[in-house]
């Protein structure tokens, strides 16, 4: 009896490590532009199957509000940003998530994607195929 309330007590431990670690990227991220330092979008990053997803669901400029993925390819072509999904596929790696792919939605390509976090910021970096990368800041949306 107390081996299986011992195993059982780990399990759970062991559970809700991983749901909290996972919990704390999920939510609402405020996005900034690396040109010109003003926020972009707000961007909900969320769980399915295991995996971490992210969609535009706010563009915080007004002009821009009801832009289109115009260099976008394939089914995301000419889709509006604004509920776009941007992130995904990426999976979990000890206390950060990779392998998936991040759209900008400016150029329309993707990049390989991971995500971290660093003093309660996201830190998202985008990655070409030549090895060249780039990481942007986001700051979680209260």
């Amino acid at each position: 009896m107390m081996m299986r309330q011992t195993i059982f007590t780990l399990l759970f431990a062991a559970i809700s490590t991983f749901a909290f670690a996972q919990g704390e990227f999920l939510g609402k991220w405020k996005t900034i532009d690396d040109a010109t330092g003003e926020a972009k979008s707000h961007v909900e990053i969320y769980e399915r199957g295991g995996k971490l997803y992210g969609k535009v669901v706010k563009i915080l400029n007004e002009d821009r509000a009801d832009s289109l993925c115009e260099k976008c390819s394939g089914k995301k072509h000419n889709q509006p940003v604004n509920g776009l999904v941007i992130i995904e596929n990426l999976s979990k790696k000890d206390n950060y998530y990779k392998g998936g792919t991040i759209l900008d939605p400016e150029n329309g390509k993707e990049y390989g994607c991971s995500i971290w976090l660093e003093d309660g910021k996201l830190k998202v970096r985008g990655k070409h195929w030549s090895g060249l990368y780039r990481t942007q800041t986001w700051y979680r949306v209260k």
